[in-house]
């Protein structure tokens, strides 16, 4: 088999083989060294003594529609089995999405439905803490979960629970656990994992236009004359979407980011940033657009409020000043404000960038006030657009009951909630009025003790929070931690009293929602291994428990049940899922609630039906650098890989891509450090450090900056971040902090 690499074949292969190998494209030879055909996205295993696979050729007799469970994309996909067993993974070409492409998580998704490393059966701690976990049965690991909360709740309240979700899970799952969390363990402390990605943007969406909701939709980026990114690497964190670039003749594309990613090498401008000085640039390019007269007066007078004061906050931002922060140049700085204040449609996208920082919700706020200024929002190729991290942050966003009340009601809105009160036919003072604990808060009050249980449901927080002591401290003081998962062991079971075992995707039913607010069907093709059941089924045996399923989930058998009681609950609403039934969805590839597009009325949930245009001041990022630690790490991710890799590490097709973290770093501070290529470094914080990480000498990143992959148990990059967070969002500013870099010693 050729190595596509080198070109290389090996010695004994045969005349025909090596015709064959020459005339194939370098992805199906790719795919080939990588053990599959691309071509046909049928797995074949050949004899390797690389991956130990016996030769079998595996040929789909069923192919299941389903939507893809890693990014915000919801990428329609066929799933191949053979006999009941997933055998292979392919786009649908019939959904408008993508249109039959996947990236290579996709592409090889079904693998984690048998991977190694499933969790099967419950397991209880009985000894404590120090003693193993032991299997048990699901009424003991059921009546010892609802029991050990309850007695820490008669003991300290409520909300010693603080309960963890995540963006993974199904809407109807989501819709299911925030009653049953609300309602039935009756604590306000509930949120999920999304909030260290997206709460910025739902901050700041909120703040301009009066609730959370992106305003566009995936065509925008192929009909927008401009396209601005900010902090967004598409091509590695939401590959399909690059597809919808340049799709219009003389279309635009401004990537604005510190390091030289995949994007920025596609743009037509790459605006390299210093750290943290966006809001810098945004309100340098709104100084401009007043100056010159590029805003939309009429779109303004009838639909914004806050121009005066804007106008004058706006004022000190000189082009002069604003490339003193950037580092771009003053003729740069006013090339793209006349790039996009001259676009007949601009389309202003941005991801982890902007809302990775203890300013991301007024920095959306500031990337709204452009769209306002100059009117791109509710019109064809015109949008600020939030690209949402997984694969259904939408829709805990809508029905999860956790930052807000399901259906964007407001917990502080007595008509919402008195609305809310007679849908489910309970009394309105069953309802929180205020918000409970975000998740960077939940955590501090494990610290302190105000929390006493933990209940961490499809997430691993001990690679992905920030801070790694102080979580480590909130599990150890923690008097009971539940984790509930579809993989055993994750370094977060570590720390668990009671683990429950979960059903992933692939082996349930409901629906995902986009980034474009696009509902899509999921659909199950296995069976979960093992005693794992359905996050449904798991919430609901927890409701009979406690004895609240009558009341909360009257009748209730399946996730169609949530699925109909949701759809009542958002009728009426933003997010209206009411005209949509699950048929209609997976027969059209999916419905956008609210249309293709919000606001084309130019009238916002907010009071007076007026959008808000807001001054944002931009300040230093948190922990600059200083003798000691002379260098900023950014740190983001990989096209092979998601999250902590709890999924794809278990794919070895992805692990063999990338198998460990490295850290990049320009030539000028290699040299100062007398560091080559491939060395081992170790990176330090104030906090902490990471050892044994590879060195890469690029020029990707500028002097003074390094890069690090954040997936990466075995070399945590959050071990080193701090705990700095959004004080609007809670959200986590993973992007900047301060270390050093040294050879590492060996071990």
């Amino acid at each position: 088999m050729t190595n596509p690499t080198t070109g290389q074949q090996p010695a004994n292969a045969s005349a025909k083989e090596r015709i064959a190998m020459r005339s194939m494209s370098l992805a199906q030879r790719v795919g080939k060294w990588l053990g599959f055909d691309i071509s046909r996205s049928v797995y074949r295993y050949a004899k390797d003594k690389r991956f130990g696979h016996i030769s079998e050729s595996r040929v789909a007799d069923k192919w299941t529609k389903t939507t893809c469970g890693y990014c915000s994309v919801g990428c329609g996909m066929l799933i191949g089995t053979r006999d009941g067993r997933p055998v292979a993974a392919r786009g649908n070409p019939e959904h408008p999405v993508n249109l039959g492409k996947l990236c290579p998580k996709g592409l090889s998704e079904h693998l984690i439905v048998e991977a190694p490393g499933r969790a099967t059966t419950p397991m209880l701690r009985k000894g404590g803490r120090g003693t193993p976990l032991e299997p048990v049965s699901w009424d003991e690991a059921l009546d010892a979960m609802i029991a050990r909360i309850g007695a820490l709740q008669v003991r300290h309240g409520n909300e010693a629970l603080g309960v963890i979700g995540t963006g993974q899970l199904l809407t109807e799952e989501f819709y299911t656990l925030g009653k049953l969390v609300q309602l039935g363990f009756r604590t306000r402390n509930y949120d999920g994992n999304t909030t260290l990605c997206m709460a910025s943007a739902v901050s700041g969406y909120k703040l301009s236009f009066g609730s959370d909701g992106p305003p566009g939709a995936y065509a925008d980026l192929e009909t927008a004359d401009v396209v601005l990114l900010v902090g967004s690497n598409l091509a590695d964190n939401h590959p399909i979407l690059c597809n919808r670039l340049r799709k219009k003749p003389g279309q635009v594309l401004i990537v604005a980011d510190p390091r030289v990613t995949k994007t920025a090498m596609m743009a037509d401008l790459h605006l390299p940033v210093k750290p943290r000085s966006d809001i810098a640039l945004l309100n340098g390019i709104a100084h401009i657009l007043l100056r010159d007269q590029l805003v939309h007066r009429d779109y303004l007078r009838d639909h914004v409020d806050g121009l005066d004061d804007f106008v004058r906050f706006v004022t000190e931002f000189t082009p002069e000043a604003v490339s003193e922060v950037t580092g771009l140049s003053v003729e740069t700085i006013e090339t793209v404000a006349s790039i996009y204040g001259r676009a007949k449609a601009a389309f202003i996208g941005w991801t982890m960038g902007v809302n990775h920082s203890t300013q991301g919700a007024v920095t959306v706020a500031a990337i709204n006030n452009l769209a306002l200024l100059t009117g791109n929002i509710g019109r064809v190729g015109a949008s600020p657009f939030s690209i949402t991290g997984q694969c259904n942050a939408m829709g805990t966003r809508e029905s999860g009951f956790a930052s807000s009340m399901p259906g964007y009601r407001k917990f502080d809105n007595a008509n919402d909630r008195e609305e809310l009160a007679s849908l489910w036919d309970i009394e309105e003072s069953e309802l929180p009025s205020a918000r409970g604990l975000a998740y960077p808060d939940i955590i501090e009050a494990a610290v302190t003790g105000k929390v006493k249980a933990l209940w961490i449901i499809a997430t691993n927080p001990i690679v992905s929070f920030p801070n790694y002591n102080l979580l480590k401290q909130a599990f150890d003081t923690a008097e009971f931690v539940v984790v509930q998962d579809g993989f055993y062991p994750t370094p977060t079971m570590e720390f668990a009293d009671l683990v429950l075992p979960a059903a992933i995707w692939g082996e349930k039913e409901g629906t995902y929602t986009n980034s474009e607010r696009r509902i899509s069907k999921v659909n199950s093709f296995a069976t979960p291994p093992g005693e794992a059941r359905s996050d449904f089924d798991i919430f609901m045996a927890l409701a009979e428990g406690l004895g609240v399923k009558d009341k909360l989930f009257p009748g209730w058998t399946t996730t169609h049940s949530a699925w109909l009681e949701w759809q009542k609950v958002s009728a009426g609403r933003l997010c209206d899922y009411s005209p949509f039934t699950w048929q209609q969805i997976e027969d059209q590839g999916g419905a956008q609630w609210g249309g293709a597009r919000l606001y084309e009325d130019g009238v916002f949930p907010r009071e007076g039906g007026r959008a808000l245009l807001h001054c944002v001041p931009c300040l230093p990022f948190v922990e600059q650098p200083n003798r000691e630690f002379d260098l900023i790490l950014n740190t983001g991710r990989t096209v092979e890989h998601w999250h902590t890799r709890t999924k794809t590490g278990a794919v070895a097709m992805l692990e063999g891509m990338v198998p460990n973290a490295w850290l990049e770093m320009n030539p000028v501070d290699a040299q100062r450090l007398s560091l080559r290529q491939h060395d081992p470094v170790t990176i330090r914080s104030r906090r902490a450090s990471i050892t044994q990480v590879e060195l890469r000498v690029t020029e990707i990143v500028a002097p003074g900056q390094v890069f690090m992959p954040f997936h990466f148990a075995e070399q945590n990059s959050n071990l080193v971040t701090l705990g700095a967070f959004d004080p609007i969002s809670r959200e986590p500013n993973f992007k900047q902090c301060a270390v050093r870099v040294e050879r590492s010693t060996l071990n």
